[in-house]
């Protein structure tokens, strides 16, 4: 009987159109982690067929349904009662331009900044298609930061109830030339720093929008990925309350055009920034300044899968250690300029699915381990680590007794180094236990080089942990054996500069991945000591996230 594989199924079930080329077939791969066995997954997950892997998208659940065939063809039993899928509920809303007006009234004539070049827009309303905010005034609320451990409060003293807020991105004092470790976390950027709260706490003070200020240098990323990410479609999970909780309007503006902003109110943006960063800063009006939109969105309900396979532990399978990836990316945008419309996503994140399958692969052929080790693979990481967020609100094992997660993302050409980094380290004990693994290879975990960039609160794991489960994102190391930390500088920054979020990320059959399996030998090693052991790692005294997993494991 010839089966039909899951991509076929997932095509026909969702009755549209098939991919314009053939799904790509999978390839044939050893039990062993290899280069060759990496490039031929990478080349097939990153394919024009999947166009690249949109969620809810016949192309981009098709490419799901194709790690799920790869997770049956090596022998990976199903990790949901059965089934390879976690089903995702979620919401798509696609702002309508022709349909939605936008403008900033100043003292000096109105503003109407082009949309996706100057500034983008969105609503996280569901409720109905149509919302509006008009004649909003406007507030410099700084950082946007209440932080009482720190005794800030960017809100003291004002109401902006029904008001538009303009916000810093990053952290108070986060770039000063030498940032005081006692404030905030010096250098390190905090959960205060990301975009994500910045909108939160602007929604629980009652602002009718929140607009985030992008400046390249502290926001770690160029305009083009600010674009990309929200210039088009956004999801969401379903939510009962259909986001009323969220401000009704959120968005990004460039720095040109909140100087222009500030200047039509009689501000200098450079001496207002440098205020709030100061103790005792107060929230700015930007005098004689409103802002009012009419948003227009399509809303489609739509549904999406985490992908999840089990290796059955042998002696206390209710144990659970989880290596984890995202496997969507930004799909298809027929908007862009130039000919190449699909974000085929083949660093971020195909390397960390071809990374994860080379794992549980290697895992499928060996001894069956003490605990149970899953592999799941996330949805909706591009939205907002929604997949993995609603695991971890949803999970398929009870949190106790998750053991941990190793969660691979985005790693582009990896020579050999001599160290593998963790972003946002000083965490959890996770990097003891990969420390202890890197030292069989003579090699040594790095602390996270660029903590300003909050690395940290953008990848999956940031999502696991917000619930008390000990997560990490390790990576490649840039101590290059040949080359040192120059070259692997230049190798990161090259990838950051040239290809992340944008359709050039494509698979090169040219890349040097010997550093890649140097890593991934060693996170099967750490892998391998947690699920043939009884270790519990937790977060460290001085994580923001050791009572909830003390909630969850109270400390014997």
């Amino acid at each position: 009987m010839t089966r039909i594989p899951l991509s076929i199924i997932a095509a026909a079930l969702f009755c549209l159109p098939a991919a314009a080329t053939p799904y790509p077939g999978h390839p044939v791969t050893t039990a062993e982690i290899t280069t060759a066995d990496l490039m031929a997954r990478d080349r097939a997950i990153s394919d024009d067929a999947f166009e690249g892997r949109g969620p809810g998208t016949i192309n981009g659940e098709a490419a799901a349904a194709w790690i799920a065939d790869e997770l049956k063809r090596i022998g990976i039993k199903p990790g949901n009662h059965g089934s390879y899928f976690q089903t995702v509920p979620a919401v798509t809303i696609q702002l309508d331009g022709a349909a939605s007006q936008f403008a900033f009234e100043t003292p000096r004539g109105a503003m109407t900044p082009k949309f996706a070049d100057d500034a983008v827009f969105w609503t996280p309303h569901f409720a109905s298609p149509d919302v509006s905010v008009a004649n909003s005034d406007m507030v410099f609320v700084g950082y946007g930061v209440v932080a009482p451990e720190y005794g800030w409060n960017d809100y003291a003293g004002v109401d902006v109830k029904g008001k538009t807020v303009v916000i810093l991105i990053n952290d108070p004092g986060n770039e000063d030339v030498a940032p005081d470790p006692a404030f905030f976390k010096g250098k390190a950027m905090t959960y205060y720093g990301r975009w994500t709260y910045k909108f939160e706490e602007a929604a629980r003070q009652g602002a009718a929008a929140a607009i985030i200020v992008h400046e390249t240098k502290p926001a770690a990323y160029g305009w083009q990925v600010v674009r990309n990410s929200n210039g088009a479609a956004k999801m969401w999970l379903e939510a009962t309350d259909q986001n009323k909780s969220m401000a009704p309007i959120q968005g990004w503006m460039t720095l040109d055009t909140a100087k222009v902003l500030f200047s039509r109110a009689g501000l200098d943006y450079g001496q207002a920034k440098a205020a709030a960063n100061r103790r005792g800063f107060k929230a700015m009006p930007l005098a004689g300044e409103r802002f009012s939109i009419t948003a227009h969105s399509r809303i489609t309900h739509m549904k999406t899968r985490n992908v999840v396979g089990l290796i059955p532990g042998s002696k206390r399978p209710s144990e659970v250690f989880i290596y984890s990836a995202h496997w969507d990316h930004l799909g298809r945008k027929d908007n862009i300029a130039g000919p190449d419309k699909i974000y085929n996503g083949a660093v971020d994140n195909g390397m960390g699915v071809s990374e994860v399958l080379e794992l549980a692969e290697k895992f499928a052929h060996e001894k069956r381990p003490q605990r149970s080790i899953a592999f799941a693979f996330w949805t909706l990481e591009e939205q907002g680590l929604l997949g993995a967020e609603y695991f971890g609100a949803h999970p398929l094992w009870p949190r106790r007794n998750i053991v941990g997660v190793i969660n691979l993302d985005g790693d582009s050409e990896s020579p050999p180094a001599r160290d593998v980094e963790a972003s946002g380290t000083g965490q959890s004990e996770l990097e003891d236990i990969l420390a202890d693994a890197l030292a069989t290879q003579h090699r040594v975990l790095s602390p996270d080089p660029e903590p300003e960039k909050g690395a940290f609160y953008r990848s999956d794991h940031f999502s696991l942990a917000k619930v008390g489960i000990p997560a990490i994102s390790p990576g490649a190391g840039r101590d290059l054996v040949v080359g040192g930390r120059a070259a692997g500088q230049k190798i990161a920054d090259d990838y950051l500069d040239h290809r992340y979020h944008q359709p050039s990320d494509e698979f090169n059959p040219n890349w040097d991945l010997s550093g890649r399996v140097l890593d991934l030998q060693a996170y099967y090693i750490a892998g391998d000591t947690l699920a043939n052991s009884e270790r519990w790692p937790n977060y460290y005294k001085n994580s923001e996230f050791r009572a909830l997993r003390d909630k969850d494991r109270p400390p014997r």
